[in-house]
């Protein structure tokens, strides 16, 4: 029987990037997945302090040479690999000049949270459609972790609902603690309206442009939910915006990889 397919899309990664404890749950979920009957792939940001040298990244000039259209604006996608250390999964960056050379990740050297993480995480979100497609490989199972992947069940049920390769998958979505309080600019709301399947009331959730606003539209495109830390500020208000979907709740590191898949086989079936 062909494996399983499952895509992690994360802001963060052991060893590439450790900001919280998400980290640490996609490098440990990677590497038992893929030894345990699924094909596993890893699609983050190429964040500026990810050295690329001690990583061995590389550049996958198949894949580069898209453009992603933010504000009007074309910013050109250059897709980067590397290959887990200890496995064989592959885990590709998304790059971009004007978004992720900085030697910063959210916020500059005073700790301001950038102007521009609103773009930052649509031309990731887009890019990350166009780079699946461009695989040629369907995911079974995307599990996304971090508010940067937030928009991404939103996208995929709506501007990218019939295509091919992403029409079957189930996505899953980790929320996690609002790691942010700034708001972000009106305009964004015009710019996640991509294509024309994205309409005003696919994205009334997000009208606080904040980061709790930001989990709830991820909640509520996902196909199941997973508590990704253990205390939410803003819990009851997620559960009751999941309805009836599967809930996962946090997962101490006891039995962790097990249960998640578990969790996977059980959206499944």
């Amino acid at each position: 029987m062909e494996n399983k397919r499952l895509l992690y899309v994360t802001q963060e990664m052991d060893p590439y990037l450790a900001l919280t404890e998400m980290s640490s749950v996609v490098s440990k979920l990677a590497p038992y997945a893929n030894d345990n009957g699924w094909e596993v792939r890893v699609l983050m940001p190429r964040f500026g302090v990810i050295n690329e040298r001690r990583n061995r990244l590389h550049e996958v000039v198949r894949l580069s040479g898209i453009n992603v259209i933010i504000d009007d604006y074309d910013h050109p996608l250059i897709i980067k690999v590397a290959s887990l250390p200890g496995s064989r999964i592959q885990v590709y960056f998304l790059d971009n000049e004007d978004y992720f050379k900085r030697k910063f990740v959210f916020n500059d050297k005073d700790d301001k949270f950038f102007d521009d993480n609103e773009d930052r995480m649509l031309f990731f979100a887009k890019g990350l459609m166009e780079t699946v497609k461009k695989f040629g490989w369907a995911p079974t199972v995307i599990h996304c972790h971090g508010w940067m992947t937030s928009l991404i069940p939103l996208f995929l049920k709506t501007q990218y609902a019939k295509e091919p390769i992403l029409e079957n998958s189930k996505v899953v979505y980790s929320v996690y603690e609002n790691s942010f309080k700034k708001k972000f600019k009106k305009k964004f709301l015009e710019k996640v309206k991509i294509g024309d399947k994205v309409k005003d009331k696919d994205i009334a959730l997000l009208e606080d442009l904040d980061n709790n606003a930001l989990n709830k539209i991820g909640i509520k495109y996902a196909d199941a939910i997973i508590q990704g830390n253990e205390t939410l500020e803003n819990m009851a208000e997620y559960k009751k915006l999941k309805s009836k979907k599967p809930w996962l709740d946090y997962q101490e590191e006891l039995n962790l990889e097990s249960n998640y898949l578990e969790f996977y086989n059980n959206i499944l079936s």
